[in-house]
Protein backbone atom coordinates (compact mmCIF):
# COMPACT_ATOMS: atom_id res chain seq x y z
CA UNK A 1 0.00 0.00 0.00
CA UNK A 2 1.54 3.10 -1.15
CA UNK A 3 2.43 5.55 1.39
CA UNK A 4 -0.13 8.43 1.69
CA UNK A 5 1.28 12.47 1.01
CA UNK A 6 1.19 14.78 3.74
CA UNK A 7 -1.03 17.99 2.97
CA UNK A 8 1.71 20.88 3.71
CA UNK A 9 0.51 22.53 7.08
CA UNK A 10 -0.56 26.00 7.22
CA UNK A 11 3.17 27.81 8.61
CA UNK A 12 4.57 25.71 5.72
CA UNK A 13 2.94 27.29 3.34
CA UNK A 14 3.22 30.52 4.38
CA UNK A 15 6.83 30.04 4.26
CA UNK A 16 6.98 29.38 1.12
CA UNK A 17 4.32 32.12 0.24
CA UNK A 18 6.78 34.24 1.91
CA UNK A 19 10.28 33.40 0.12
CA UNK A 20 8.10 33.76 -2.97
CA UNK A 21 6.93 37.35 -2.10
CA UNK A 22 10.82 38.24 -0.65
CA UNK A 23 12.30 36.83 -4.04
CA UNK A 24 9.37 39.55 -5.74
CA UNK A 25 10.45 42.07 -3.65
CA UNK A 26 14.00 42.03 -4.50
CA UNK A 27 13.37 41.31 -8.04
CA UNK A 28 11.49 44.54 -7.91
CA UNK A 29 13.94 46.86 -6.72
CA UNK A 30 16.54 45.70 -8.42
CA UNK A 31 14.42 46.55 -11.46
CA UNK A 32 13.39 49.97 -9.59
CA UNK A 33 17.05 50.64 -8.66
CA UNK A 34 18.41 49.91 -12.75
CA UNK A 35 15.46 52.18 -14.03
CA UNK A 36 16.37 55.03 -11.87
CA UNK A 37 20.20 54.55 -12.70
CA UNK A 38 19.19 55.21 -15.95
CA UNK A 39 16.54 58.13 -15.11
CA UNK A 40 20.10 59.44 -13.54
CA UNK A 41 22.08 58.90 -16.72
CA UNK A 42 19.64 60.49 -19.31
CA UNK A 43 18.46 63.26 -17.28
CA UNK A 44 22.61 63.89 -17.00
CA UNK A 45 23.23 63.28 -20.76
CA UNK A 46 20.45 65.27 -21.45
CA UNK A 47 20.45 68.24 -19.82
CA UNK A 48 19.13 71.52 -21.76
CA UNK A 49 22.27 73.45 -21.64
CA UNK A 50 21.88 77.39 -21.07
CA UNK A 51 21.14 79.20 -24.30
CA UNK A 52 23.19 82.48 -23.70
CA UNK A 53 21.43 85.53 -24.96
CA UNK A 54 20.97 89.06 -23.67
CA UNK A 55 17.55 90.95 -23.06
CA UNK A 56 16.60 94.27 -22.75
CA UNK A 57 12.81 94.56 -21.62
CA UNK A 58 11.19 98.79 -20.89
CA UNK A 59 7.73 99.68 -21.21
CA UNK A 60 7.93 99.11 -25.15
CA UNK A 61 8.60 95.65 -24.97
CA UNK A 62 11.83 92.94 -25.09
CA UNK A 63 14.59 92.90 -27.38
CA UNK A 64 17.52 90.05 -27.74
CA UNK A 65 20.59 90.32 -28.26
CA UNK A 66 23.82 87.17 -28.17
CA UNK A 67 26.33 88.42 -26.09
CA UNK A 68 28.60 89.21 -28.68
CA UNK A 69 26.28 91.47 -29.96
CA UNK A 70 25.36 92.66 -26.63
CA UNK A 71 29.16 93.66 -25.89
CA UNK A 72 29.57 95.66 -29.22
CA UNK A 73 26.27 97.12 -28.46
CA UNK A 74 27.78 98.36 -24.74
CA UNK A 75 30.19 100.10 -26.24
CA UNK A 76 28.18 102.13 -28.99
CA UNK A 77 26.01 103.32 -26.00
CA UNK A 78 28.91 103.74 -23.44
CA UNK A 79 30.83 106.05 -25.98
CA UNK A 80 27.09 108.19 -26.19
CA UNK A 81 27.04 108.49 -22.74
CA UNK A 82 30.73 109.52 -22.60
CA UNK A 83 30.52 112.13 -24.92
CA UNK A 84 27.15 113.90 -23.32
CA UNK A 85 25.16 112.33 -26.20
CA UNK A 86 21.55 111.78 -25.32
CA UNK A 87 20.19 108.56 -25.31
CA UNK A 88 18.35 108.85 -28.60
CA UNK A 89 21.57 109.12 -29.84
CA UNK A 90 22.48 105.68 -28.85
CA UNK A 91 19.43 104.02 -30.73
CA UNK A 92 20.00 105.71 -34.16
CA UNK A 93 24.17 104.30 -33.27
CA UNK A 94 22.32 101.24 -32.74
CA UNK A 95 19.47 100.81 -35.47
CA UNK A 96 22.13 101.78 -38.08
CA UNK A 97 25.27 99.24 -36.76
CA UNK A 98 22.36 96.34 -36.62
CA UNK A 99 21.30 96.78 -39.81
CA UNK A 100 24.76 97.21 -41.26
CA UNK A 101 26.20 94.64 -39.53
CA UNK A 102 24.36 92.43 -37.53
CA UNK A 103 26.32 94.73 -34.46
CA UNK A 104 29.44 92.35 -35.51
CA UNK A 105 32.86 94.23 -36.44
CA UNK A 106 33.04 92.81 -39.88
CA UNK A 107 35.87 92.32 -41.70
CA UNK A 108 34.40 92.92 -44.88
CA UNK A 109 31.07 93.77 -47.14
CA UNK A 110 30.04 96.10 -50.07
CA UNK A 111 32.80 97.07 -52.04
CA UNK A 112 35.48 98.66 -49.57
CA UNK A 113 32.90 98.75 -46.42
CA UNK A 114 34.09 97.41 -43.15
CA UNK A 115 33.05 97.17 -39.80
CA UNK A 116 30.16 97.28 -37.37
CA UNK A 117 28.91 100.57 -39.55
CA UNK A 118 30.42 99.32 -42.60
CA UNK A 119 31.97 102.54 -43.27
CA UNK A 120 34.26 102.76 -46.23
CA UNK A 121 37.72 103.98 -46.48
CA UNK A 122 37.01 105.54 -50.13
CA UNK A 123 34.37 107.75 -48.77
CA UNK A 124 36.65 109.60 -45.65
CA UNK A 125 35.87 107.64 -42.48
CA UNK A 126 39.19 106.48 -42.27
CA UNK A 127 41.80 104.00 -42.98
CA UNK A 128 40.77 100.62 -43.03
CA UNK A 129 42.60 99.82 -39.53
CA UNK A 130 41.07 102.80 -38.50
CA UNK A 131 37.29 101.62 -39.58
CA UNK A 132 38.23 98.53 -37.80
CA UNK A 133 38.42 99.74 -34.54
CA UNK A 134 35.10 99.90 -33.00
CA UNK A 135 36.15 102.78 -31.06
CA UNK A 136 37.34 105.07 -33.88
CA UNK A 137 34.15 103.48 -36.14
CA UNK A 138 31.48 104.67 -33.15
CA UNK A 139 32.70 107.94 -32.59
CA UNK A 140 33.35 108.93 -36.07
CA UNK A 141 29.62 107.78 -36.75
CA UNK A 142 28.67 110.47 -33.96
CA UNK A 143 30.99 113.12 -35.11
CA UNK A 144 28.79 113.30 -38.12
CA UNK A 145 24.93 112.39 -36.33
CA UNK A 146 25.74 115.27 -34.21
CA UNK A 147 26.26 117.48 -37.74
CA UNK A 148 22.67 116.65 -38.57
CA UNK A 149 20.33 119.73 -37.54
CA UNK A 150 17.61 118.42 -35.46
CA UNK A 151 18.45 114.73 -35.45
CA UNK A 152 16.96 114.02 -31.73
CA UNK A 153 13.28 114.88 -33.56
CA UNK A 154 14.08 113.27 -36.77
CA UNK A 155 12.95 109.60 -37.64
CA UNK A 156 15.44 107.43 -37.27
CA UNK A 157 15.54 106.02 -40.67
CA UNK A 158 15.67 110.16 -41.80
CA UNK A 159 19.01 110.66 -39.02
CA UNK A 160 20.85 107.41 -39.81
CA UNK A 161 20.44 107.65 -43.71
CA UNK A 162 21.92 111.19 -43.22
CA UNK A 163 24.90 109.91 -41.97
CA UNK A 164 25.37 107.02 -43.83
CA UNK A 165 23.77 107.38 -47.41
CA UNK A 166 22.71 103.91 -47.48
CA UNK A 167 20.96 102.46 -50.64
CA UNK A 168 17.90 101.22 -48.66
CA UNK A 169 16.82 104.20 -45.60
CA UNK A 170 14.06 102.53 -44.77
CA UNK A 171 15.38 99.25 -43.53
CA UNK A 172 16.65 100.83 -40.49
CA UNK A 173 13.85 100.98 -38.89
CA UNK A 174 13.63 97.51 -39.07
CA UNK A 175 15.86 97.54 -36.05
CA UNK A 176 14.42 100.48 -34.05
CA UNK A 177 12.30 98.22 -31.19
CA UNK A 178 15.72 96.83 -30.37
CA UNK A 179 17.79 99.68 -30.92
CA UNK A 180 15.38 101.73 -28.04
CA UNK A 181 15.31 98.64 -25.70
CA UNK A 182 18.83 98.55 -25.18
CA UNK A 183 19.59 102.37 -25.52
CA UNK A 184 17.47 102.87 -22.95
CA UNK A 185 19.12 100.35 -20.87
CA UNK A 186 22.70 100.98 -21.75
CA UNK A 187 22.47 104.58 -21.10
CA UNK A 188 21.06 104.26 -17.60
CA UNK A 189 17.59 105.46 -18.43
CA UNK A 190 15.71 102.01 -17.59
CA UNK A 191 17.20 100.64 -14.42
CA UNK A 192 17.69 97.15 -14.00
CA UNK A 193 16.53 96.66 -17.54
CA UNK A 194 19.14 94.94 -19.34
CA UNK A 195 20.31 90.98 -18.10
CA UNK A 196 22.42 88.39 -19.57
CA UNK A 197 21.69 84.21 -19.26
CA UNK A 198 25.19 82.77 -19.69
CA UNK A 199 27.06 79.11 -18.67
CA UNK A 200 28.99 78.95 -16.19
CA UNK A 201 32.65 80.69 -16.85
CA UNK A 202 35.27 78.64 -17.18
CA UNK A 203 38.52 80.28 -17.14
CA UNK A 204 38.75 82.98 -14.73
CA UNK A 205 38.58 86.78 -15.24
CA UNK A 206 41.23 89.31 -14.89
CA UNK A 207 40.67 93.10 -13.20
CA UNK A 208 42.88 94.37 -15.06
CA UNK A 209 41.60 93.32 -18.46
CA UNK A 210 38.34 94.84 -16.75
CA UNK A 211 39.98 98.23 -16.14
CA UNK A 212 41.17 98.51 -19.88
CA UNK A 213 37.74 97.60 -21.27
CA UNK A 214 36.54 100.59 -18.69
CA UNK A 215 38.65 102.96 -19.88
CA UNK A 216 38.61 102.10 -23.68
CA UNK A 217 34.49 102.52 -23.67
CA UNK A 218 33.89 104.80 -20.63
CA UNK A 219 36.88 107.16 -19.82
CA UNK A 220 38.91 106.47 -16.91
CA UNK A 221 36.38 106.02 -13.96
CA UNK A 222 37.46 105.99 -10.53
CA UNK A 223 37.81 102.43 -9.46
CA UNK A 224 39.37 99.62 -6.94
CA UNK A 225 39.85 96.15 -7.41
CA UNK A 226 40.12 93.40 -4.82
CA UNK A 227 42.10 90.31 -5.32
CA UNK A 228 40.46 86.39 -4.83
CA UNK A 229 41.38 84.95 -1.44
CA UNK A 230 41.15 81.46 -1.83
CA UNK A 231 41.42 80.87 1.73
CA UNK A 232 38.26 82.87 2.50
CA UNK A 233 36.41 81.55 -0.43
CA UNK A 234 36.16 85.03 -1.87
CA UNK A 235 36.69 85.76 -5.88
CA UNK A 236 38.22 88.79 -7.52
CA UNK A 237 36.24 92.05 -7.70
CA UNK A 238 36.30 95.68 -8.91
CA UNK A 239 34.11 98.36 -7.93
CA UNK A 240 33.12 101.20 -10.22
CA UNK A 241 32.37 104.88 -9.12
CA UNK A 242 29.21 105.22 -11.75
CA UNK A 243 28.22 109.00 -10.53
CA UNK A 244 31.78 110.01 -12.06
CA UNK A 245 30.46 109.56 -15.92
CA UNK A 246 27.44 111.74 -15.74
CA UNK A 247 28.12 113.93 -12.51
CA UNK A 248 24.40 115.80 -13.14
CA UNK A 249 23.24 112.83 -13.13
CA UNK A 250 24.37 109.99 -10.80
CA UNK A 251 21.54 107.67 -11.35
CA UNK A 252 21.97 107.31 -14.99
CA UNK A 253 25.70 107.13 -14.60
CA UNK A 254 25.47 104.74 -12.11
CA UNK A 255 22.93 102.19 -13.85
CA UNK A 256 24.82 102.85 -17.43
CA UNK A 257 27.84 101.68 -15.84
CA UNK A 258 26.13 98.82 -13.94
CA UNK A 259 24.33 97.57 -17.27
CA UNK A 260 27.69 97.67 -19.33
CA UNK A 261 28.72 95.50 -16.89
CA UNK A 262 26.05 93.25 -17.81
CA UNK A 263 26.33 93.07 -21.85
CA UNK A 264 30.15 92.71 -21.31
CA UNK A 265 30.01 89.83 -18.91
CA UNK A 266 30.12 87.13 -21.00
CA UNK A 267 34.11 88.87 -22.77
CA UNK A 268 35.38 89.69 -19.21
CA UNK A 269 34.50 86.96 -17.53
CA UNK A 270 31.81 88.13 -14.81
CA UNK A 271 30.02 86.45 -12.79
CA UNK A 272 28.12 89.28 -10.62
CA UNK A 273 27.19 93.07 -10.82
CA UNK A 274 25.73 94.39 -7.74
CA UNK A 275 24.25 98.12 -7.45
CA UNK A 276 22.36 100.06 -4.89
CA UNK A 277 20.04 97.17 -3.86
CA UNK A 278 19.80 95.04 -6.58
CA UNK A 279 21.92 92.38 -8.14
CA UNK A 280 22.62 90.18 -11.61
CA UNK A 281 24.45 86.48 -11.57
CA UNK A 282 25.10 85.21 -14.68
CA UNK A 283 22.54 82.23 -14.43
CA UNK A 284 19.21 84.71 -13.70
CA UNK A 285 16.63 86.02 -16.26
CA UNK A 286 16.27 89.32 -14.08
CA UNK A 287 18.28 91.97 -11.40
CA UNK A 288 17.34 90.49 -7.88
CA UNK A 289 16.99 91.56 -4.02
CA UNK A 290 21.27 92.42 -3.20
CA UNK A 291 22.50 90.20 -0.47
CA UNK A 292 23.40 90.37 1.99
CA UNK A 293 23.17 94.03 1.98
CA UNK A 294 23.06 97.10 -0.36
CA UNK A 295 26.27 98.81 -2.17
CA UNK A 296 27.10 102.02 -1.23
CA UNK A 297 25.35 104.83 -3.42
CA UNK A 298 26.89 105.34 -6.95
CA UNK A 299 28.99 102.50 -6.62
CA UNK A 300 28.94 98.72 -9.07
CA UNK A 301 30.53 95.99 -7.78
CA UNK A 302 31.35 93.99 -10.40
CA UNK A 303 32.33 90.05 -9.16
CA UNK A 304 35.25 87.97 -11.51
CA UNK A 305 34.52 84.57 -12.23
CA UNK A 306 37.17 82.21 -10.89
CA UNK A 307 37.57 79.82 -13.95
CA UNK A 308 36.36 76.68 -11.71
CA UNK A 309 33.81 74.58 -13.75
Amino acid sequence: MAPTRRRPTRRRARRRWAAVAAVTVSVALVGAAAVWAVVAWLDRSMSVPVVAACTATTGAGAAQLAPAQADNAALIAAVAVRRGLPARAATIALATAQQESGLVNLAGGDRDSLGLFQQRPSQGWGTPAQIMDPVHATNTFYDRLVKVPDYTSLPITQAAQAVQHSAFPDAYADDEPMARAFASALTGWSPAALTCTLPTATTAGSSAAVLARVTRDLGALPSSSTPADPAARTKATVTLDGTALTPGDPAHGTWAVAQWSVAVASTLQIDKVQVADRVWTRGATSWTANDPAPVAAGRVVITLADGAS
